[in-house]
């Protein structure tokens, strides 16, 4: 489990770096970003995990949501992963910007030729973290999660399944309904096959429908004025779930802002000291 450092740069007292390793999991090179707080030369950090939205990589967050300020003052290890696999022998959809390359969904896919690489959500639970906590001063047990968009799904869902894993969820614009809008249709589809019983465990409105649980509150933004709200994301499907299981919810909708990282950097704060005050001793 070694890993070759690509870039590393001094970043409000703290460390902003880029990595890459070959994945056993994905079977492939990956690379995933890694923002240490200054604190982190005394002792271990809680953790907060991001998982980025279609077509990003792991350089979108960690260059346009701000967020290492924030981080450097609460002192939080921040985690970037790229979304999909990535190579030459990896399979992609070339025509498509939501399938394939950039669009693995925090899944394991079960269908041919996908199934060999695209087991992101094994990566992200797995073989990412077990990494991280050998080799930077983060402590595995003080775990957040976050994601913007199919990230937001990612780490809705994520910490859902994984509830004694994580003390912190939040999500800006998640698609919290996938097996009920299109972006979700076409994957799953895609990825699993059709048996929606399947699709259903990877369903952040499913799974809170199911009984699945996360022990505290889930913070949710979302822009009033994005374009994918009505036909990609429907928020109002996960409200209804969450209130008619008891789960706690806050869904901010945010008058005038879209989808873009504008957005997400105008409210990161917020969502990191969302995760502070669950993580921080």
């Amino acid at each position: 489990m070694t890993f070759e450092t690509v870039s590393e740069q001094a970043c409000f007292g703290g460390t902003q770096g880029i990595y890459k390793h070959t994945s056993q999991q994905l079977d492939c090179e990956m690379r995933f970003a890694v923002f240490t707080p200054p604190q982190a030369t005394d002792e271990p950090r809680p953790v907060v995990f991001w998982l980025s939205g279609l077509t990003c990589t792991e350089d979108n967050f960690t260059v346009k949501a701000g967020a290492q300020r924030v981080a450097a003052e609460l002192g939080l290890v921040i985690v970037a992963p790229d979304t999909s696999p990535r190579g030459d022998d990896v399979p992609d959809d070339k025509d498509s910007y939501d399938f394939g390359k950039g669009a693995g969904f925090y899944i394991d896919a079960t269908r041919q030729p996908w199934s060999k690489h695209y087991k992101m959500y094994s990566y992200i639970t797995g073989e990412l973290p077990a990494l991280i906590f050998k080799h930077f001063p983060a402590r595995a047990d003080r775990q957040g999660i976050m994601g913007h968009s199919m990230g937001g799904h990612g780490a809705l869902t994520i910490a859902l399944k994984n509830p004694g894993t994580y003390a912190s969820v939040s999500a800006f614009s998640p698609i919290v309904a996938p097996s009920q809008v299109p972006w979700g249709e076409k994957a799953f589809a895609g990825y699993l096959g059709d048996d929606r019983a399947a699709w259903a465990e990877h369903d952040a409105t499913a799974l809170v429908a199911a009984g699945k649980r996360f022990n505290g509150d889930i913070l949710i933004d979302q822009g009033a004025a994005d374009n994918f709200l009505k036909g990609q994301l429907k928020p109002e499907l996960f409200v209804a779930a969450c209130k008619a299981a008891g789960q706690p919810l806050m869904l901010r909708m945010q008058s005038g802002y879209d989808h873009s990282y504008f957005f997400i950097a105008s409210f990161i704060e917020d969502h990191l000291r969302h995760h502070a005050a669950a993580l921080l001793d």
